[in-house]
């Protein structure tokens, strides 16, 4: 078995780093916790982006023909985690929503809001083992404020854009908006119709996006590859993108290099992140 990827700072130190910008009043931070999963920490507050922070899919899918073998360390227990206004999963593979990840950080932060697509209560309640009521459910268009960070809907295509019996997405990204700036994580997506026009209008400062690809022999749905990923954050004119999904399974993964190659021959602002390292806009 190869080493796993180390991470630029982990567990106690990881939070003591946060910790020790709690303070700030200018700017925002994000961490990285691995595959598809942030924190952002603005103004004192702290919201959590589908984080995953267990090794349920490694002991999973051991013995099986879709082995989900780990190739980067934890950076942190989810049982760390503390004063946080929010946290979002933006669909129901384990990865986005993980119940060893969530649970420890529902427990611990008990005024929490949990943003999710309304497609998905039930199965969410049933994971999380949280009361049926308790998420927020969010669909297209739709948005909710906590603590001051408002959550925007936007569709995602992971492969397909589907919806429930009601209409709802159940795969979504949000924008997210605090003071003066905007975010976007996709969550899993393929581009599709009428993505650009949707999120030009939101002046995203850094679009969180997934650079694995989409490669059906790995039998898993797609996402966005390296080279899509830098096309779509000049189209929304993104002044940073952020690649993620990718160094956490040896199966459905991709060279990170390629994207920094895209970037820069696009001149496509960007930041490529190490476990648990932080990126800061002031």
């Amino acid at each position: 078995m190869s080493p796993l990827i180390p991470a630029l700072k982990k567990s106690e130190a990881l939070i003591a780093e946060m910790d020790a910008f709690l303070s700030e009043k200018e700017g925002f931070r994000l961490w990285w916790l691995g595959q598809s999963g942030y924190l952002l920490q603005w103004n004192g507050k702290r919201v959590l982006i589908d984080p995953y922070l267990s090794d349920s899919l490694t002991k999973k899918y051991a013995e099986t023909e879709k082995p989900h073998t780990r190739m980067s360390e934890l950076v942190l227990q989810p049982e760390l985690l503390r004063n946080v206004s929010a946290v979002s999963s933006s669909h129901n593979h384990t990865d986005h929503l993980d119940a060893e990840t969530l649970m420890p950080i529902i427990k611990n932060n008990s005024s929490i809001k949990f943003i999710i697509p309304e497609a998905n209560r039930a199965f969410v309640a049933n994971r999380v083992q949280c009361a049926l009521d308790f998420p927020i459910g969010m669909n297209d268009g739709l948005s909710v404020t906590v603590n001051e960070f408002t959550f925007i809907g936007i569709p995602a295509k992971h492969n397909e854009l589907a919806r429930d019996e009601n209409g709802n997405c159940k795969f979504m990204g949000f924008v997210i908006k605090f003071g003066e700036y905007s975010i976007y994580h996709s969550g899993d997506t393929l581009w599709f119709e009428g993505m650009v026009e949707l999120l030009k209008p939101y002046q995203v400062d850094v679009a969180i996006l997934p650079i694995n690809g989409n490669d059906p022999s790995r039998k898993v749905a797609g996402n966005l590859n390296s080279k899509e990923s830098v096309e779509l954050g000049k189209a929304i004119g993104a002044d940073y993108v952020i690649p993620c999904h990718y160094d956490m399974f040896t199966f459905n993964t991709a060279d990170v290099n390629d994207f920094v190659t895209e970037a820069e021959q696009r001149g496509q602002g960007y930041k490529v992140l190490k476990g648990g390292e932080q990126f800061s806009i002031k």
